[in-house]
């Protein structure tokens, strides 16, 4: 049940996106600075959802001659293309978010993580390209297209919890943002 409650949630959390995408509003920024990563991951959803279209044209004309069994592909086809274009705007509307007046750094990826890094947590941050990723206890890699460019080390772990509510706790958290230079200096400027 608690499990069916999280999957309803995310696509609440998916429609909201939509809606505060299209109404150019973020979700999450107030009091802080925002650091996007959609860029980073534009090109690939944009592909996607294209995929997605072309195979709801295709089902239709292959299913025309069954009205019942087309209608229901139709909707699951649309759907599908809803889910993704919610997934990209969960991404532009939901920026990490730097704020050194609450001592925290937001970290988000679309709908799915939401961690809260204190900064006085940090240890040590830097600027780190990297595009492969092994699973490995203690470390959270939050990759947009398969890319992490910051990488922060903490002094004491943090709890992750994740998509469906089981807890982690990390040390190393690996993350992608479209400026991240300009992430690294300025947590940099708010640790000192």
């Amino acid at each position: 049940m608690r499990t069916a409650r999280r999957l309803v949630m995310h696509e609440v959390r998916l429609l909201v996106s939509l809606v505060l995408w299209v109404a150019r509003r973020t979700q999450g920024a107030d009091g802080g600075r925002a650091f996007g990563y959609a860029r980073g991951q534009g090109a690939m959803m944009a592909g996607f959802g294209f995929v997605c279209v072309v195979e709801t044209v295709t089902m239709s004309v292959l299913l025309r001659d069954w009205p019942t069994v087309h209608a229901v592909f139709l909707l699951l086809d649309v759907y599908g293309v809803v889910i993704v274009v919610g997934l990209h705007a969960s991404s532009v509307v939901r920026p990490h978010v730097l704020d050194v007046e609450g001592g925290s750094l937001r970290i988000r990826r679309y709908v799915h993580v939401d961690l809260r890094v204190p900064l006085e947590r940090i240890g040590a941050v830097r600027r780190e390209l990297r595009m492969t990723h092994e699973r490995a206890d203690g470390e959270l890699d939050v990759e947009v297209g398969s890319q992490t460019t910051v990488t922060i080390e903490l002094t004491e772990p943090v709890t992750h919890l994740t998509f469906f509510g089981r807890r982690r706790t990390v040390r190393v958290v690996r993350f992608h943002a479209d400026d991240a230079d300009g992430l690294v200096r300025a947590l940099g400027r708010a640790r000192v």
